[in-house]
């Protein structure tokens, strides 16, 4: 039997960039014309995530988002992938969306904690930032740096393996095992764009490189030292689910992290889980449009 597919209010198109060298996919909304607006998915997603929550949104505006390297419609980079080479993308393509004026950005989990220290290391590029459920990740202990590195090495004895299904609809239901608030026809849409061909079935469409251990220490301090160099007025959205569990005082937790924003708010959305923008689009673009369009 066939699966109710959700069909978009706002139909998307998609283009083409070359950015340092791998070819990359950039998805749009809207009218070229209208207040421009930079969207960027978290992790193992791809630009399609928004669709459901663009679709709810009030006002005109140009949206463009690009599917991040190894994922979606954008090239595989074969030697990995690294926080600072998403940076280093991210800097690329602001300057060819927006080669002179300073950008709105609305960005989720990776994409957010990307557009955060983005905004410190860049601070006359960027106006605004909405970070959807994305406020960096814990402090690393340097005791754990061999135990890291020696897991990253053993990984590159291998290609990671991927679990491949028989079908779209198939993973539309992985999707909502994963996520309970997901509805069919939405979990049949995201499985649809998030379907790579394989042999015998599909898999989902990224690099699964991306499933390799990350080698790297993460520091708080570093990205909080960027985080207060940010000019841009900063808004956090929290998950409902997730935000009840985070530790709100203490070094390094999440009132700590939110003081070092020089123009930093938060709002937490009951009953969502990490992707907000599945779980209550409408409440997201309207939190998101009433913070762009304050005075």
């Amino acid at each position: 039997m066939n699966q109710p597919v959700y069909t978009p209010l706002k139909p998307s198109r998609t283009r083409s960039l070359d950015v340092r060298g791998l070819r990359y996919q950039l998805r749009e909304w809207g009218d070229p014309d209208d207040p421009l607006l930079l969207f960027l998915h978290g992790h193992r997603d791809t630009s399609n995530t928004f669709q459901f929550m663009i679709d709810a949104m009030a006002g005109r505006w140009h949206v463009v988002a690009p599917d991040w390297r190894g994922h979606g419609g954008s090239a595989w980079a074969p030697q990995g992938y690294w926080y600072q080479d998403y940076l280093a993308d991210l800097d690329t393509i602001v300057g060819i969306v927006s080669p002179q004026a300073p950008l709105d950005i609305v960005a989720h989990s990776l994409g957010g904690n990307l557009a955060t220290v983005y905004a410190g290391i860049r601070p006359a590029r960027v106006r605004t930032v909405v970070s959807i459920d994305g406020f960096a990740l814990r402090d690393t202990p340097a005791e754990l740096a061999p135990e890291k590195l020696r897991k990253w090495l053993d990984s590159w004895r291998a290609t990671p393996r991927e679990r491949t299904y028989a079908s779209v609809a198939e993973m539309a239901e992985r999707l909502m095992t994963a996520n309970a608030r997901l509805t069919t026809d939405k979990a049949m849409f995201l499985a649809s764009h998030l379907a790579r061909a394989v042999d015998g079935g599909f898999a989902f469409g990224f690099d699964p490189t991306h499933r390799r251990p990350f080698p790297t220490l993460h520091r708080i301090d570093e990205w909080a030292a960027s985080w207060r160099e940010a000019e841009a007025r900063i808004l956090w959205i929290a998950a409902g689910n997730r935000f009840e569990r985070m530790e709100r005082d203490g070094d390094g937790n999440f009132n700590w992290r939110l003081a070092q924003l020089r123009h930093g708010s938060s709002v937490q959305i009951p009953d969502t889980g990490h992707n907000i923008q599945h779980d209550a689009p409408d409440v997201l673009a309207r939190v998101v449009e009433d913070f762009l369009t304050a005075k």
